[in-house]
């Protein structure tokens, strides 16, 4: 059944019937307009729009008779239609504009150089069918559509079948909770499409007492948007120019396309709550920067436009208004804003045909985030990569091997001294030591032990031979030696914290770390007592297998190895490479 005026639901605190005496046909208010309802700043209105389809001139001005003939019974003709048609308004077709205004509506509070925000809460059909005319002389094709003559001598509203105006009707239908409409063509082909409801017509008084606006002006007190981005949960930014704003509403749609090819979208009447509020410059400002003109947000997209009589310049308004909210709004410079328009704004047109051309220019806003914190990055340590006997890339005896980075050479390195690391020393990013998580294939077990395979562990970062054996570390670790020449650097050892974290940690015994730092033994008297120098490796007799080898049970010392990589020469990276992408996969912000 049609959404009768004053029956269901009513969502606003406040409701506007549309009756003789709440509208106006074809005219925006000015200065001297009389508010027909008035509301607190912050407040909601529900408000009863009616369509002019079925009582225009052209169409007889009787919509019972009207919609009869398209197969619309008399309860499904709205009431308030009905008695606007039989009233006595004044409405001359061809020279008046068509569209019936609801209100206006006076917002308590609002003055000059404010901005009136229009949250658009709900929109819901009054009547299940919609109506499209092709009218003689409107849309893009005026001159070839309607396909039969113009309008012939004497067409008036009691003969208003000479007018020529071809109307498609369009039913409306509820599917899984959506609405569509349907069109049945003569030869039985049906077309079904979604529908978006929003008012076309939507504008505040203009600062004159003399000037009447027809509603199908545009310009900065709003008027015949047709915006269909003004949908549910869309809000319109209208500047105000006299006391109390005085909006008033009309002209609703249930679908228009991008365009507006012919000369109408699809029209149906609508009920629509409204949450009306006054805002200061302080709050304009932070919505819209410093653009002072009508503006649209929604909760993807913020949307400029642009009017002229020439299309060009409508488009070329629609961009500069987007340039300013970018600079203003955003913090983009100008060339900056441009250049973001060109790759990722969005142009549509939202009249064509004869008289005023307006344009649109969407901007996505999931395309400016804010800006991720900035994250403390502590000094990384030398990676270590973990290689197999049998591994190509390990140390090869009969090729030179490149200098490592040790602390002795790089001294962003931390040191390793022979007291160990001191007790203030902050922890190593963990992040450094690669190859810390347990692999499906069982080769690297992240408590030390073998995997079941018989395999070495790959993740036991400890020297695989004990403390001071040439190759604790895969083989001997070079280093620059000061006097230009080269030393196996120390390896190292049981209870000593390696680069990667405590002992404990990569499966260490617990004792072999509870040594007080003052009981052991120096660099010196350690080389002194395996018989070799500083820095040289221990004899074949003092070295001592690691736990886990064959003199404990473990694997033998062909097991898997690992040794330092060289830190790269910053002169010789990809400078091509990309950085890594942060946790939530933004490197930071776009704006």
């Amino acid at each position: 059944m049609a959404l009768q005026p004053g029956r269901g639901k009513i969502e606003g605190r406040h409701y506007l019937p549309s009756t003789p005496e709440t509208v106006t046909w074809g005219d925006l208010p000015n200065a001297l307009t009389k508010p027909v309802l008035s509301i607190d700043s912050g407040a909601t209105v529900t408000v009863d729009t009616v369509s002019p389809e079925g009582i225009l001139g052209d169409q007889g001005r009787d919509p019972d008779a009207f919609l009869a003939a398209l197969g619309v019974s008399h309860p499904e003709v709205l009431a308030d239609a009905r008695a606007i048609a039989t009233s006595g308004l004044s409405h001359r077709f061809g020279l008046d504009a068509p569209h019936i205004v609801t209100g206006p509506v006076l917002v308590r509070g609002a003055q000059p150089g404010d901005m009136l925000r229009v949250d658009v809460v709900s929109l819901h059909p009054r009547a299940r069918y919609g109506i499209v005319s092709t009218r003689h002389g409107d849309g893009l094709f005026a001159g070839e559509f309607p396909e039969g003559g113009p309008p012939e001598r004497g067409a008036d509203a009691r003969h208003w079948q000479r007018f020529g105006t071809l109307t498609t009707f369009c039913a409306v239908e509820r599917r899984r909770g959506r609405l569509f409409g349907v069109l049945a063509s003569a030869n039985g082909t049906r077309a079904r499409f979604p529908l978006a409801p929003f008012l076309g017509v939507m504008a505040v008084a203009v600062d004159s007492t003399t000037e009447v606006l027809p509603s199908t002006s545009v310009g900065l007190h709003g008027g015949a948007l047709d915006c269909g981005d003004l949908g549910p949960g869309a809000r319109l930014y209208l500047p105000v120019q006299v006391v109390g704003a005085l909006l008033a509403v009309g002209d609703p749609h249930y679908a228009l396309a991008d365009g507006k090819i012919g000369a109408t979208a699809l029209e149906g009447p609508l009920r629509a709550t409204l949450r009306l509020t006054a805002l200061r410059d302080a709050a304009t400002s932070a919505a819209l920067g410093a653009l002072r003109e009508p503006f649209v947000e929604t909760d993807t997209a913020w949307v400029t436009m642009g009017v002229d009589v020439e299309l060009p310049e409508a488009i070329r308004r629609a961009a500069r208004s987007a340039v300013q909210f970018l600079h203003s709004r955003m913090g983009l410079e100008r060339a900056e804003a441009l250049a973001y328009l060109s790759a990722a704004g969005h142009l549509a047109v939202g009249h064509l045909g004869p008289g005023t051309q307006t344009a649109f220019c969407r901007i996505r806003r999931a395309d400016f985030v804010e800006p991720t914190p900035a994250k403390s990055r502590l000094p990384r340590p030398a990676f270590v990569r973990l290689v197999g006997a049998s591994d190509p890339t390990g140390p090869d005896p009969d090729r030179d091997e490149p200098a490592q980075a040790t602390p002795e050479t790089d001294p962003a390195l931390p040191r390793l001294d022979d007291a160990g690391a001191p007790d203030d020393r902050p922890s190593p990013d963990p992040t450094a030591c690669p190859d810390q998580t347990a692999h499906s294939d069982g080769t690297a077990p992240l408590d030390g032990t073998a995997p079941l395979d018989g395999t070495a562990p790959l993740d036991v970062a400890m020297p695989p031979h004990g403390p001071g054996h040439p190759d604790a570390l895969g083989g001997p670790d070079v280093s620059t030696h000061p006097d230009g020449g080269s030393r196996p650097a120390t390896p190292p050892r049981h209870g000593t914290p390696t680069r990667h974290g405590s002992s404990a940690r990569h499966g260490l015994s617990s004792r072999d770390g509870r040594r007080s730092r003052e009981g052991k033994p120096t660099r010196a008297a350690r080389s002194a007592r395996d018989g070799g120098a500083p820095g040289e490796a221990a004899p074949a007799e003092h070295r001592v297998p690691f736990e886990g080898g064959p003199a404990h049970g473990g694997q033998p010392e062909t097991g898997t190895r690992h040794r330092r990589e060289p830190v790269p020469d910053p002169d010789s990276v990809d400078d091509l490479g990309l950085p890594p992408l942060e946790p939530d996969g933004v490197t930071g912000s776009s704006g």
